[in-house]
């Protein structure tokens, strides 16, 4: 199972228009989720929730140690294996503060007390290169039964190509984004382990300007093994705790 959270676009932003071919083609061969809500707004609580099922905190500067369940301390109950690849992260193991394009307040992990008081848990945050050589087929194959993908700064759709800001246009941030994903997330896909048993999850984690439900209306899809292809939710409405009980062991 990978999970991949872009930030910060209106779902009418993504779905529909061309600003994401790549991402389309995915969804084609996958399922939308297209009554997917975010709970909040900024982007902390929503990773959170993703990963707690709390909001926790509403503030990106947040720098306490969290103690709640959460899927670490899930995932390792039951013998399974996880690992967070964070772009531009600065070294394995790493659960400091911001470093030029990787920001911790989009990496949930790094404040869970699972992972702070383990040498152990801690080592599985390591930078995004990894993930390349893990997803090598065959007997090099090392990616874990739970993987959460965090995108750098540049190419999660936050900021512009030249640096932090967010003054270019948001059609160029997601086409920036949308060849991120073809580029790294494509061969995972190839791969014999995962058209044998594989989940990806692709979504948002907040909107750009909306409300509704908290964090507005964003993007949320899936393809893999057992995902119907062209299937649309559109009866249903669902948040990041849905993406938790999905997700959780």
């Amino acid at each position: 199972m990978v999970v991949i959270s872009l930030e910060d676009a209106n779902y009418g932003d993504v779905v529909g228009p061309h600003n994401m071919p790549y991402l389309a083609n995915l969804i084609s061969r996958g399922s939308l989720v297209s009554k997917y809500y975010a709970n909040s707004h900024p982007s902390l609580p929503n990773y959170f929730v993703m990963t707690t099922g709390l909001a926790i905190a509403n503030d990106d500067d947040y720098s306490r140690t969290v103690t709640t369940d959460n899927v670490v301390r899930e995932i390792a109950a039951v013998g399974k294996t996880w690992k967070v690849y964070a772009e531009s992260l600065p070294s394995p193991g790493y659960i400091g503060g911001d470093q030029g394009p990787y920001v911790r307040h989009h990496n949930p992990f790094t404040y869970f007390s699972d992972v702070q008081q383990s040498t152990t848990q801690a080592a599985n945050v390591v930078p995004f290169k990894q993930f390349a050589s893990d997803i090598t087929t065959g007997a090099s194959f090392k990616l874990p039964n739970y993987a959460f993908v965090v995108p750098n700064l540049v190419d999660d759709a936050h900021s512009c190509i030249t640096g932090g800001t967010t003054d270019c246009t948001l059609s160029s941030r997601l086409k920036t984004a949308d060849g991120w994903l073809q580029t790294n997330i494509g061969p995972l896909l190839n791969t014999t382990e995962f058209q044998t048993s594989g989940l990806l999850i692709v979504l948002f984690d907040e909107s750009a300007d909306d409300i509704t439900n908290g964090g507005g209306h964003v993007l949320a899809m899936m393809t893999g093994t057992h995902v119907r292809a062209g299937y649309n939710t559109s009866t249903t409405s669902y948040d990041h705790r849905s993406l938790l009980s999905l997700t959780r062991p």
